[in-house]
Order: structure tokens, then C-alpha cells, then sequence
């Protein structure tokens, strides 16, 4: 069932990692690994054959979610995950963050109701929803935050306990802001972190000795490091330059990173983002995958060199 096959014994993923099957347009992803041990990637399933007016076709989205049991090589498509939205009639879904924290699954899910046809106008909140298995969810409600127009959520633990969400403010400016919990469901004032320039897709991670936020600036992702979770320091783009894989040819987008070890034991970050196709419209993407590395206190990434992914060597959650 899976969407592409790869030599015998290789460990080198194809290009592209996966595409959405039935709309053609996986964007955000986030991975997570199952109650079983294999490996679920969930995605905002935009519709690039959507024929209505404006941006339509990227609001009224379900949720697309694939699988993979051989440590991300190869994908299966499983379907749009069910139980998300509370709300009757079609409604927008975005942008998921899933992770496993306190006993199980929590997604903090990017959420706007209705299906605009103009990004402008719409209010957006990140919705909080928890499950044991990945499949059966349970909506907690919207977190409340900094405004009405919040989207894009990452979580990640706190070096002296509980977590720190960043999400992007459409209403200061496109800018990071973050909030602190204690427990995932209780959250403290949010204040702004990155200011400038515009952006969104932040995501956190920690690798080589130092935490890192990359952000999407749609002409790459931006690098920031930080020994502490709360100083940033920018350290430039990466994935800003076109790839010679197939279909790596676009500026990386909206991405998520899984550290693990490499064959030798040194850490590595695997980033998976998305990509636009560039036959016109432009709307098609693919997911790729590449491998970080920190060199000389830098975060280091070369979008074609080889990339020996193993997501069962993946660090603990």
C-alpha cells in the first residue's frame, strides 16, 4: 500500500517523500509516532483541482493523515482523520501539531469556520484536542491566545518543566508569539518572540547541544538558535534555493523536524516540508525530507545530499 517503493535495503527516501493522492496538495506536515511503533504524518489536505473563486481551494480543508511502518521511507495514505471539527457544515482545518505528552496525543489544531474564498476577514483560533490511539479525537475547545487570528501552533517541552506553544499572530503583524503551560491545558499570557519579518510555521526542536526555531518567510525557512528556549538569535535561511531532486525545485515551506541518531550514533534532524510544483497554477506540493546537522554551533542544511532516514531511531518523545 505504500505510495513509493525504494531499493532493496536502501535507507535513501525518494523524491518527493509523499503526495497527497486524491486533492495533490499536502502542506504542514507533522509527524508523530504511533501506539504500535510506526509512524503517522499529518498534513492540511488542500484541494488544488478546487475550481471555486479566490483562495477556496485552500480553506475548507480536511486533515489528510499516511503511514508508514518501515521507519518513513515509504507512505501510505490513510485517509482525512475524522472528529475534528465541532461545528456543522464544511469548516477550515489547518496546520495540525501533534504530540505525545501526558499520558497521550494532544493536537493543537488551526481552525476557521466556513469556507472563505479571501484570506482576509476570518477569524482563527488553535483548537486543543487529545486521543490515546490517533484515530478517535476529543475537542477541548479553542486556547485562548494573544487574538482572533492566531494560527500555525508548535508545542515543545520547557527544560525545567511544562511547555511553551509558539504560534504565528496574523493580528501583530504576522509575528511568533508564545504562551507557557503547565499541563497542556491551562495557558499563561502570550507575548511576542519573533518579530521581523513576516512570517509563520514556526517549529521547535532541539539538536547539537542548542534549541533551534525555524519560521517560513516564503523564500525559505528561517534559522533562529537558543540556548534557552526564550533569547533567539537568527542565524539566516535554509531551503531558500532551488534542489535538484525531482520536484525540490521550489523554496521549502512550513516544516517539521524529528531528531534522531544517524548509523554512527551523532544526532540528526530530519525536516519535512512542503514544496509547489512549478506547472501553473502553482497549487500542486509535495512533501520532501532532508537531514539537519550542527557544525561549528550553525545549523546545516543540504537539501541534495543523501539522506539515510530512520524514524526508528528517532530520539523519545
Amino acid at each position: 500500500m505504500s505510495q513509493a517503493t525504494t531499493p532493496r535495503g536502501s535507507r535513501e527516501p525518494r523524491a518527493p517523500l509523499y503526495t497527497d493522492p486524491v486533492h495533490h496538495a499536502p502542506t504542514d506536515p507533522t509527524l508523530v509516532e504511533a501506539p504500535d511503533g510506526s509512524w503517522r504524518m499529518f498534513y492540511t489536505q488542500r484541494r488544488a483541482g478546487d475550481d471555486g473563486p479566490g483562495v477556496r481551494w485552500v480553506h475548507g480543508t480536511d486533515i489528510g493523515v499516511a503511514g508508514s511502518d518501515d521507519g518513513g521511507l515509504t507512505w501510505s495514505y490513510l485517509g482525512v482523520v475524522a472528529g475534528l471539527d465541532p461545528h456543522p457544515g464544511r469548516n477550515t482545518l489547518w496546520a495540525p501539531e501533534v504530540i505525545r505528552a501526558e499520558g497521550g496525543y494532544h493536537m493543537f489544531l488551526s481552525y476557521i469556520r466556513g469556507v472563505p474564498s479571501a484570506w482576509e476577514g476570518h477569524p482563527r483560533t488553535i483548537r486543543h484536542l487529545t486521543s490515546d490511539d490517533l484515530e478517535s479525537w476529543h475537542d477541548l475547545g479553542a486556547v485562548p491566545l494573544s487574538s482572533d487570528r492566531v494560527i500555525d501552533a508548535c508545542v515543545h517541552p520547557l527544560p525545567g518543566g511544562g511547555y511553551r506553544m509558539w504560534f504565528k499572530d496574523e493580528a501583530h503583524d504576522s509575528a511568533t508569539w508564545a504562551a507557557d503551560s503547565p499541563d497542556l491545558t491551562t495557558w499563561g499570557t502570550a507575548g511576542p518572540v519573533i518579530r521581523e519579518p513576516a512570517h509563520e510555521g514556526p517549529n521547535v526542536f532541539e539538536l547539537g547541544g542548542w534549541y533551534w526555531m525555524i519560521t517560513d518567510e516564503w523564500r525559505g525557512l528561517a534559522v533562529h538558535r537558543s540556548a534557552d528556549l526564550s533569547a533567539w538569535e537568527r542565524q539566516g535561511l535554509i531551503l531558500d534555493s532551488p534542489g535538484r531532486r525531482a520536484l525540490d525545485t521550489g523554496h521549502g515551506h512550513h516544516a517539521d523536524v524529528v531528531v534522531g541518531r544517524d548509523t554512527s550514533g551523532r544526532d540528526v534532524g530530519w525536516i519535512f516540508y512542503f514544496t509547489h510544483r512549478p506547472e501553473p497554477p502553482g497549487r500542486r506540493t509535495d512533501v520532501h525530507v532532508a537531514a539537519l546537522h550542527v557544525a561549528d554551533g550553525r545549523l546545516r542544511c543540504d537539501r541534495d545530499a543523501p539522506v539515510r532516514l530512520d524514524l526508528r531511531r528517532a530520539r523519545a518523545a
